[in-house]
């Protein structure tokens, strides 16, 4: 039987977010000056993070599944799978933990 990744708490406490179609708990996973930048696309504040969610993620139907986890310190990688109306398929995210909220959930460019 696969054994699913070690994914880090903050990490899923923004998967759990998108997956419950939960704006609210989405938001409050970031810090006050926390942003997510989607390809080069940077939205920050609690303004900007609620207006990606409801563009690109929770807005857009989206479910996110964590395929596969790492954690170097206050950095977490994941690959994640995602289906929404908006993107569907395999990407990476990079996370940042400031204290007890994230810092940064960034999707870089595929290369």
């Amino acid at each position: 039987m696969i054994s699913a990744p070690a994914v880090p708490a903050l990490v899923q406490v923004l998967v759990d977010a998108i997956n419950a179609a939960d704006t609210e708990a989405f938001v409050a996973a970031f810090t006050p000056d926390g942003f997510v930048s989607d390809w080069g696309r940077v939205k920050s504040g609690p303004e900007g993070v609620r207006s990606w969610a409801l563009s690109d993620a929770i807005g857009a139907g989206a479910h996110m599944t964590v395929l596969s986890a790492e954690t170097d310190g206050d950095t977490a990688r994941i690959r994640f799978g995602w289906s929404s109306r908006v993107f569907n398929g395999e990407s990476d995210g990079i996370f940042v933990v400031e204290g007890d909220k994230l810092a940064s959930f960034t999707i870089p460019p595929a290369h």
